[in-house]
């Protein structure tokens, strides 16, 4: 099962949001993908090895979850806070992005980590209550350019890993994606050796912290049409984290269909 996810970031309004699954739903029939409906659902259709995933900003998860709705796409929030309601004016609740039909949460990008100050720890408890609600948790980890070429990838990735992932219950749904963050938005993208290596050790580690060997390990980082397909094939990338070309729903159909 490859997983196809769309990271929207701050983008799109409902509108924009309704004419691209619109638009989406055209291009992957037109190719015999289709969208397979919860009654027609029966395991054979090409789309059944493919899980496709959107995170919309807040001001669209009504919009999109209308628009998914009879299909097996699925959305989530960028987002959340640690508690699942209360006085934390602004936060986004993860029980309210399950009453509305929404099955994922994504967890510590890069973003949430540099420009909201986000710690390990924090990140930690988000989780614990994604997995509490039955919502499917998406953890991001990526290291920076001066890290990489410090030589420190492996110890910053262990470190987020361990932390990030100490309150997790290793039983419930949980994703991890890999995301370099020099190469995220920058049109950069690591090496196919630098990917091969990177999914390895963090494949290594989360054996080591007793999670499953079937754990999906995501990439992501200018994952674009043209490079889809060699990235595919390395092993331990279990489908991708997509940021700008996901905004797109040319770009983002050929990313889903050629991975």
């Amino acid at each position: 099962m490859k997983i196809i996810a769309a990271n929207w970031k701050l983008q799109k309004n409902p509108l924009e949001a309704r004419l691209f699954f619109t638009s989406l739903k055209e291009k992957l029939s037109a190719t015999g993908a289709g969208h397979s409906t919860n009654e027609k659902n029966s395991g054979k259709n090409n789309s059944q090895q493919k899980k496709l995933v959107i995170f919309p900003s807040s001001t669209c998860f009504e919009s999109v979850a209308q628009a998914v709705a009879g299909t097996d796409w699925e959305w989530g929030s960028q987002n959340c806070y640690s508690e699942g309601k209360g006085a934390f004016t602004g936060e986004i609740s993860a029980q309210v992005v399950k009453d509305m039909g929404g099955a994922w949460v994504l967890l510590g990008h890069s973003e949430r980590r540099t420009l909201f100050h986000e710690s390990n720890e924090f990140i930690a408890q988000k989780l614990a209550l994604v997995q509490s609600l039955g919502l499917q948790a998406l953890l991001c980890i990526g290291e920076t350019l001066s890290e990489r070429e410090s030589g420190k990838t492996n110890l910053v990735l262990k470190e987020q890993l361990q932390k990030s992932l100490s309150q997790a219950d290793q039983q419930k749904a949980l994703v991890i994606a890999y995301e370099p963050v020099w190469a995220i938005g920058t049109g950069k993208v690591a090496s196919v050796d630098q990917v091969k290596e990177t999914h390895q050790f963090v494949h290594a580690t989360l054996l080591e912290l007793g999670f499953s060997d079937r754990l999906p390990i995501l990439y992501g980082g200018s994952v674009k049409p043209e490079n889809t397909q060699e990235l595919t094939k390395i092993p331990h990338v279990d489908g991708f984290l997509i940021g700008g070309a996901s905004l797109d729903p040319e770009s983002y159909s050929q990313i889903y269909l050629r991975s």
